[in-house]
C-alpha cells in the first residue's frame, strides 16, 4: 500500500482570485511506514506576495523568483505521486489550488485518486476537538516546537505523524512489530540470550539434607 503525504504553501486562499502553489512538499508511506521518499520544491508563481501570506510562510518574491514555475515541475510532481493514495490535511484547500494549477497547463485534475482527508478522519475520531494539525500535535505529543512558520515540507512530516496515530499508532495492528530483521528475513531476538543458571544441590546443600533426614523416624525419602 502506497500513501503519498501532500502539503502546499500559496500566495493566498482563493486560486479563482489570482492566488497561486508556491511550495509543493509530498512523503511516501509504503504500508504505513516513511520509505524515506520525498519530494519538494518552491514555485515561482509568477506574482507580488501578498503580506498576509509571507507573514504565514515567510516566502518572498524575491526568493521564489529564482525558482521554476509550476509548469516545469508539473511532469516530476505527477511523477512522484504516481499510483499513490494522496494524504492531505483539509484536502479540498490543496486540490483546489493543484487542480487550477493544472488547468492553466491544460493538464487533467487530480480526479483519479483516492483521497484521504485528515481533518475528516480527526473530526469523526475526536468530536467536537480542534482538529488543526497544531492541535493534533499537541493531542499526539508531537514535537511542532519548529514550525514558528508554514512550510510544505515540515508541515507533510508533521502531517505523517499525526496520520500514523489517526490510523492507530505506528504499530497499528495487535500483533508485536519485529525488532529488528536479520538478512534471512527472522526476527531478531526482543532479550538477549542469558546463560542458564544452576539449579542441582551445592554440595554442602546435600550434605545438610542428608543430616537432617538421620533426624527422622522412618523417612520417606530412604524408601
Amino acid at each position: 500500500m502506497r500513501e503519498i503525504v501532500l502539503d502546499t504553501e500559496t500566495t493566498g486562499l482563493d486560486p479563482a482570485a489570482g492566488d497561486r502553489v508556491v511550495e509543493i512538499a509530498c512523503l511516501e508511506l509504503v504500508n504505513r511506514v516513511p520509505s524515506g521518499r520525498r519530494y519538494q520544491t518552491y514555485i515561482n508563481p509568477q506574482r507580488d506576495m501578498p503580506e498576509e501570506a509571507f507573514r504565514v510562510h515567510g516566502l518572498s518574491s524575491e526568493f521564489l523568483s529564482t525558482h521554476p514555475r509550476f509548469t516545469d515541475v508539473a511532469e516530476d510532481f505527477i511523477a512522484f505521486l504516481g499510483d499513490g493514495d494522496l494524504v492531505i490535511h483539509n484536502a479540498e484547500f490543496d486540490l483546489k489550488f493543484l487542480n487550477a494549477e493544472l488547468a492553466l497547463i491544460d493538464r487533467p485534475p487530480l480526479d483519479g485518486y483516492t483521497i484521504i482527508d485528515t481533518v475528516a478522519l480527526a473530526r469523526r475520531k475526536f468530536p467536537g476537538a480542534p482538529a488543526s494539525l497544531d492541535a493534533l500535535c499537541r493531542r499526539f505529543g508531537i514535537d511542532n516546537s519548529g514550525r514558528e512558520l508554514h512550510g510544505a515540507l515540515l508541515d507533510a512530516q508533521l502531517l505523517a505523524e499525526v496520520y500514523l496515530e489517526l490510523m492507530g499508532g505506528r504499530q497499528p495492528g495487535l500483533g508485536l512489530a519485529a525488532d529488528k530483521a536479520k538478512p534471512d528475513g527472522h526476527a531478531r531476538a526482543l532479550r538477549a540470550t542469558r546463560v542458564p543458571r544452576p539449579h542441582g544441590a551445592s554440595a554442602e546443600e546435600r550434605a545438610a539434607h542428608a543430616a537432617f533426614i538421620d533426624c527422622l523416624q522412618d523417612p520417606l525419602w530412604n524408601k
